[in-house]
């Protein structure tokens, strides 16, 4: 049966036979994933990158920060694209970008050309993100939008968790040069799929028509110059503040000011702009304004928590990269089970109840994480975040379908493309603070416990004497042995300052689970139609 779709204009335009949702939705997600992946898989090979390119341990975190910062400075211009040159043109092309970058990637021979090959990765990857959230809502019917984004955050945040095992798994067993490599095969069967399937639907090509012609018209090149400038120093600025000392460095300081000051002017040029490069108008929409903040926010504490876990497994619990991936793998088994029935639930229920039980169980995973010791093994590892897998379900799906439920169909790229940034900024500014409070509480933490090693206390004594005849009685001398009881003893004592740093933290990430929890009163989702797709309307100006 045919359809009719109705233009901005007003114009009747017959819409094309719909193609095979689920054939779409595969096609587009190979791309978002493989991105998603590519975020994090790199961190586990950075002592192979390190060797190959002759780079320092410093001058290496480089390759992630390429790639993040060209991420984030194309990510809002997605839509902006798109109507220039077509939406299915612009994913495809970022896709070929970004499986060229790969390629190349794996035949980077020194530092600069690893980082310049990670920036066409990131290039790429920013666009894949925004415009398959697009795609899968232009093509699912309203009732099956909160599968649609069940879907799409599974690809979100899987590919994270999956990465560092994934990666480990490579750097084992191949060459560094295969975490990229991989890419090249997957890609190329998401572009001829996305090609042959994607189809862009006629009332979002007579928009993008209508708008690309105001756009050449009055082409917005400040506002563009403004958000790269912004969006770059500021992505700097969270990635590299912590190696620098925040504002102790005059660098930082730097970038923190242009940052700033560049992004005021951006909102300004864009709110008087006869056609702005990125539609900030529609945070006049309080849902989207609302739902997209606090998906920001939920992002950065999870992000947070992701990378907190990792690293107490890997340094005080003596796990390798591969162990830790596996030890983590349920968390993401969960949410490969529970998105796709949350987003079949999610017409029954209120999106608030959802949110708020996902925020209850991940808060209660995260408070159990607040209680590892260096005896938690495992299982106990293990509840703590399956608890946290629940959780994320229950709160991502209802979140992106929410945010974006009173959007119109041709501003879903400009809406998905402002959601994406915020939530990879958000997760920029968690782990940011997060790995600063790290280093902050670890420091007092081994501080406060140094007090109570004082060589007049009796257990200190003790411990030393306890310490010192175990050596002894692998044949040391008396003088060795001392020596290296000392050592030992301080090692215990920064192993558990550490520990006791890590508990706070995770203290810290459940009480702001449980702070942000009022934030879900302010999200009201439209009431559910069972009717033909519609144009949803705000009162936006366009």
């Amino acid at each position: 049966m045919s359809s009719i779709a109705a233009s901005p204009s007003g114009v009747a335009i017959p819409a094309r036979a719909p193609t095979n949702k689920w054939l779409v939705t595969l096609s587009v997600t190979f791309g978002t994933l493989m991105g998603a992946i590519d975020s994090s898989i790199v961190n586990v090979a950075m002592p192979q990158l390190r060797s190959a390119v002759g780079a320092t341990v410093q001058e290496i975190t480089w390759a992630t920060t390429g790639f993040v910062i060209a991420t984030v400075m194309v990510m809002p211009l997605t839509a902006f694209f798109g109507r220039l040159f077509g939406q299915k043109r612009v994913y495809l092309a970022c896709l070929a970008l970004f499986v060229v970058g790969s390629f190349l990637c794996g035949l980077a021979w020194n530092l600069p050309s690893l980082v310049l090959f990670r920036a066409v990765q990131g290039f790429g990857a920013g666009a894949l993100q925004p415009t398959e959230q697009a795609i899968l809502r232009q093509t699912f019917p309203p009732k099956e939008q909160a599968m649609a984004m069940a879907l799409f955050s599974m690809a979100v945040m899987v590919g994270p968790a999956i990465g560092p095992t994934l990666g480990g798994y490579i750097v084992d067993n191949f060459h560094w040069s295969w975490i990229f490599f991989i890419n090249v095969p997957v890609g190329v069967l998401g572009f001829f799929m996305s090609a042959r399937f994607v189809e862009e639907p006629e009332d979002i090509r007579a928009a993008n028509r209508l708008e690309a012609q105001k756009q050449r018209k009055h082409m917005d090149w400040a506002g563009i110059v403004l958000l790269c400038v912004g969006l770059a120093s500021l992505q700097y600025f969270l990635e590299e503040g912590q190696s620098h000392d925040w504002f102790e460095s005059t660098e930082m300081l730097l970038c923190a000011l242009v940052a700033g000051f560049s992004m005021v002017a951006f909102v300004l040029r864009e709110l008087t702009a006869e056609a702005p490069v990125v539609n900030l108008r529609l945070f006049k929409d309080p849902v989207f304004t609302s739902g997209t903040l606090l998906s920001a926010l939920m992002f950065s504490i999870l992000m947070a928590s992701m990378f907190l876990l990792p690293m107490f497994m890997q340094e005080l619990l003596g796990f390798t990269a591969t162990q830790s991936g596996l030890t983590l793998m349920p968390r993401t088994l969960v949410m490969l089970v529970m998105m796709p029935i949350i987003g079949r639930l999610y017409s029954r229920f209120p999106p608030q109840l959802f949110i708020g039980v996902g925020l209850a169980l991940t808060g209660l995973g995260v408070y159990h994480m607040s209680h590892f010791t260096l005896d938690t093994g495992k299982s106990g590892i293990m509840v703590a975040i399956m608890l946290q897998g629940m959780g994320f379900a229950m709160m991502l799906v209802p979140l992106s379908t929410v945010a974006l439920s009173r959007v119109p169909r041709h501003r879903l790229p400009d809406a998905t493309g402002l959601s994406s940034l915020l939530r990879q900024i958000g997760g920029s500014i968690g782990l940011a603070v997060f790995a600063t409070l790290l280093s902050r509480y670890t420091t007092q933490a081994k501080a406060a416990l140094a007090v109570h090693m004082s060589a007049d206390r009796p257990e200190v004594l003790t411990r030393l004497a306890q310490l010192r005849a175990g050596f002894m009685g692998r044949g040391m001398d008396a003088g060795s042995a001392q020596e290296l009881a000392l050592r030992t003893l301080s090692g215990i004592t920064a192993r558990q300052g550490a520990v006791l740093a890590f508990e706070k933290l995770f203290m810290l990430a459940a009480l702001l689970f449980v702070v942000v929890m009022p934030l879900v009163l302010f999200l009201k989702a439209p009431k559910h139609t069972s009717g033909p797709q519609e144009t949803p309307h705000i009162d936006v100006e366009i």
